[in-house]
């Protein structure tokens, strides 16, 4: 995702919101048609109809009517009934690399994505790249994110690792040690398990799983992030994000429990694997994973859902100067970030402060509808 600019101070409002409109006049919407549109979001809009016919699933009045109002939204009964109407779907992960043409190559030549699309924005200082392994209206994706001048970022320890489904990890592994790249651990069945998992590390030492795993729609397969309470982490993406726990594993013997968290099965889905170390309540989050993105029919009562279940909204939900695409921006009880808006408004702008040196790490929730109408025009 692009770049989202922190609040600033009243004088540079102004500067702020013309760069966002100068941003969004850059994108271009590729045409898509009917069938796609309808599978964008994957099983979760079976039988349901497009905006034009404005027979929407678990929106409220007013956002249905266009007018973009706060949710109606009463307790925790609708609110979780809502959540699980909502059409969900984690989007696009965006972090910050020191030499984007370097990790472009590693990840096409030894990970086998594609380079979606590339985009330099020399007025703000900084370069996207899209890699993934289909199209992002229909994929979960990588966004990477250079800074002019900046060559390295902190990691920091609560990121654990990206997952990558291959169906030979050996091979794999054989291939990236041939391109020089290197390899944290050897192939081998995962501790207390029978998968077949190796280990590798990007050229900024973002850490790579490969899983072994026959033919899946999502190769791009987990985001591991640390957390210091993991039933607290379950209970609040189960009802503030609407996230099924797939499976939960405890490893006594070394010390950690993991949780998967996604929406659908996780041979065919993106998912979170949330693990908690014995007796580690916080982490150094670092400056350099910066956020997940995450659709929704209303960022509205997504807002008030994290609320009411604990979160803390950073970016108060509504149009974004200029664009009129609905976001919202809000963190996890561990501090981890997520951002809820427009699809295609997310690869126009990356998070930041207004220096833009220091970077939160959010959850970005998009608007189903606003995304769609944008693919319409």
């Amino acid at each position: 995702m692009a770049r989202l600019l922190l609040p600033l101070p009243f004088a540079a409002a102004a500067a702020a919101s013309s760069s966002l409109h100068l941003a969004a006049s850059r994108l271009r919407i590729p045409a898509v048609s009917v069938a796609r549109r309808e599978g964008l979001f994957g099983g979760r809009m079976a039988g349901v109809s497009m905006p034009a016919r404005l027979a929407r699933r678990g929106l409220s009045a007013g956002a249905e009517a266009g007018g973009g109002s706060a949710a109606q939204v009463v307790g925790p009964e609708e609110a979780m009934e809502w959540v699980k109407k909502d059409r969900r779907r984690l989007l696009h992960v965006v972090y910050r690399v020191g030499d984007l043409d370097k990790t472009i190559k590693f990840y096409t030549e030894c990970l086998g994505m594609k380079l979606l699309r590339k985009r330099d924005i020399p007025e703000e200082r900084y370069t996207n790249a899209f890699l993934g392994y289909g199209p992002e209206d229909s994929h979960f994706v990588v966004e990477l994110t250079y800074n002019y001048g900046v060559e390295s970022y902190d990691i920091g320890t609560g990121f654990g690792h990206f997952g990558i489904a291959v169906e030979d990890v050996a091979k794999t592994v054989d291939l990236i040690k041939a391109k020089g790249g290197t390899v944290t651990r050897e192939p081998g069945p995962v501790k207390g398990g029978k998968s077949v998992i190796a280990f590798i590390e990007d050229p900024d030492g973002y850490k790579f799983e490969l899983i072994e795993r026959g033919p899946t729609p999502e190769p791009l397969c987990q985001v591991m992030l640390r957390v210091g309470d993991l039933d607290r982490a379950i209970n609040f993406y189960e009802k503030a994000f609407g996230m099924e726990l797939l499976r939960k594993r405890d490893n006594p013997q070394y010390k950690y429990t993991i949780a998967m968290m996604g929406y659908g099965p996780e041979d065919k889905n993106a998912v979170l694997e949330l693990t908690y170390n014995y007796g580690i309540t916080e982490y150094d989050k670092g400056n350099a994973y910066a956020q997940i993105a995450i659709s929704t029919d209303d960022v509205y009562k997504t807002a008030e859902v994290v609320r009411l279940n604990g979160g803390h909204i950073t970016r108060e939900p509504g149009p974004l100067p200029g664009i009129n695409t609905k976001i919202t921006a809000c963190t996890d009880p561990d501090g981890w970030k997520t951002v809820s808006a427009n699809f295609f408004v997310l690869f126009s702008f990356l998070l930041r402060d207004w220096m833009g040196v220091m970077y939160l790490l959010l959850k970005v929730f998009v608007d189903n509808i606003d995304f769609l109408k944008e693919l319409e025009e």
